[in-house]
């Protein structure tokens, strides 16, 4: 038992020391100077509204569809620039179908009917890349696909798009998804607008930029890893990645929804978390609306509260003392409002969740290096070579990600009872009506490049695909550099709903999310 303390204390003290080490590297190579968002002009604070504000606004014709779509794309024309985010678009026809939702309104034709089917009706969203979007590009973020395009719209953009809503652009992604940086050799690296030096995190990145920057309202993420939670967090947004399954993946990464054994889900990225609930109802559809009882309020006076302080992963860096008091905020506010209180807990093997998570990824349906070669496998060591030479058409991070295979497999046996002991704890623990506060990482935005040598930090988001939960990411204010910080919200399975209505709470008392752009 001394000996396993000395050994964590050893491995404390030696990632203290190389995340400062990596933090005056970082900050000498990518300078002292940062780029934030440009100002938004107040007569354009259209962009800054909720996607429910806004369809309301469009059936009261309070605002012409028009004039939203085109705010929209002109923030979108404004930002890009800084953040590299888009990777098609925007779609100028949009601006015509917007037209004609405005002369329809106008004549009145659309009837209530119509309207209660349509809940987005004229309200512009973005998808990442790598979900399909009919006529668009489809490239998956490598060289191989660059002017693809796809033949069908993925489920959830079809959905969208029936609820009313209208694509106004697809969003930049790491090749193949695989990576916690959103950078690829089509159009390069996305900056996050709070400091273009800092990363996005990956691999819905470009929705994450996009979204903070107000170049878009609704964005649509998948989730292998923490792919939904990990920009949402860095780039100070709202993402939810729903309990697996209840969302078709349909189109998603080449996806054909009927994958029977999957850690990926899709699901929204907002600036509002009171956005996410309408979302959901949208792309679960009716059915399944009834069944996770999304249409009951939630009383979250009545919710039981956990939290937890640290993984205990000896890989990972130790949590910044402001993320840990952003924590203690929200755990002295449930305190106050619920009976019981909030009650600091553990669960077995969250000290091995990059494990779990590195073996569950072997059981994914689709293989990586396979997708990456295009339908050809790749191998690590011949890629490794031709990028040492500088013959390779895909990025560091994706070798990197290849090489993964070459290492020492994980004990299958030994991982199956480490998941299923955590599933055990988690699900007796929360029950019916249990939510648990849980870190987002450990550090907010790093510079780029800095997943490179921190490359198990994500395990802190990546532990909910392993166990199927949902988890939401909230945002929380900044830090002292100026940075989002934040907090993940979990729920037993098929209880989104409480992830939601306890983001709602958190949104109404602390107004967490702060632009990165002034307002002039």
């Amino acid at each position: 038992m001394a000996r396993n303390r000395m050994l964590v204390y050893f491995f404390t003290l030696l990632h203290l020391v190389i995340d400062k080490v990596l933090y005056l590297c970082l900050k000498w190579y990518w300078g002292p100077s940062k780029r934030r968002c440009p100002t938004l002009q107040r007569k354009r604070l259209l962009v800054t509204y909720s996607a429910v504000e806004l369809a309301r606004m469009i059936r009261t014709r309070e605002v012409s569809c028009y004039d939203v779509i085109s705010a929209f794309i002109d923030r979108l024309n404004e930002v890009n620039p800084l953040v590299n985010a888009v990777l098609d678009g925007p779609f100028i026809d949009a601006l015509e179908e917007a037209r004609r939702i405005d002369e329809r309104l106008q004549q009145g034709t659309i009837g209530e009917a119509e309207l209660a089917a349509k809940p987005f009706l004229g309200v512009p969203f973005t998808t990442k890349d790598s979900t399909a979007v009919k006529d668009r590009l489809h490239t998956l973020g490598i060289v191989a696909r660059r002017t693809v395009r796809a033949n069908n719209d993925a489920e959830c953009v079809r959905l969208m798009k029936e609820a009313g809503a209208i694509i106004i652009a697809t969003t930049s992604i790491p090749e193949i998804n695989r990576w916690q940086e959103t950078r690829n050799n089509i159009i390069g690296q996305t900056n996050n607008p709070y400091d273009n030096r800092r990363t996005v995190g990956g691999s819905s990145g470009g929705e994450g930029a996009l979204l903070a920057a107000c170049g878009t309202p609704i964005g649509l993420g998948t989730d292998i890893g923490g792919s939904i939670r990990m920009p949402a967090f860095y780039c100070g947004v709202y993402g939810h990645k729903p309990t697996t399954g209840i969302i078709n993946t349909r189109g998603c990464s080449l996806r054909t929804g009927r994958e029977p054994s999957t850690m990926v889900v899709a699901g929204p990225m907002t600036r509002y978390a009171t956005d996410l609930l309408p979302l959901m109802q949208v792309l679960v559809g009716p059915e399944k609306c009834t069944s996770l009882r999304f249409d009951e309020p939630v009383d979250v006076r009545k919710l039981r509260y956990f939290y937890i302080t640290e993984s205990g992963d000896i890989k990972c860096s130790a949590v910044q003392p402001s993320l840990q008091k952003a924590m203690d905020r929200v755990v002295q506010h449930f305190g106050e409002i619920a009976p019981a209180g909030v009650r600091k807990v553990t669960l077995s093997g969250t000290d091995r969740t990059t494990n779990m998570w590195r073996y569950w990824m072997t059981q994914e349906p689709a293989n990586f290096g396979t997708l990456l070669g295009n339908g050809k496998p790749l191998s690590p060591l011949v890629e490794l070579a031709k990028k040492l030479t500088g013959r390779s058409e895909y990025t560091m991070a994706s070798i990197y990600s290849l090489m993964d295979t070459l290492l020492p497999q994980e004990k299958e046996d030994v991982i199956k009872e480490l998941t299923r002991r955590c599933d055990q704890e988690l699900t007796e623990l929360l029950g019916d009506d249990g939510v648990l506060f849980y870190h987002s990482t450990t550090h907010a935005a790093p510079y780029h490049y800095g997943a490179f040598v921190n490359v198990y930090n994500f395990s802190y988001w990546c532990l909910f695909n392993v166990l199927h939960v949902p988890a939401t990411q909230v945002p929380l204010g900044l830090d002292g550099d100026g940075l989002p910080l934040g907090i993940q919200v979990v729920a037993s399975r098929n209880r989104d709903r409480h992830c939601l209505a306890v983001a709602e709470e958190i949104e109404r008392v602390f107004n967490g999310r702060i632009p990165p752009f002034i307002v002039d």
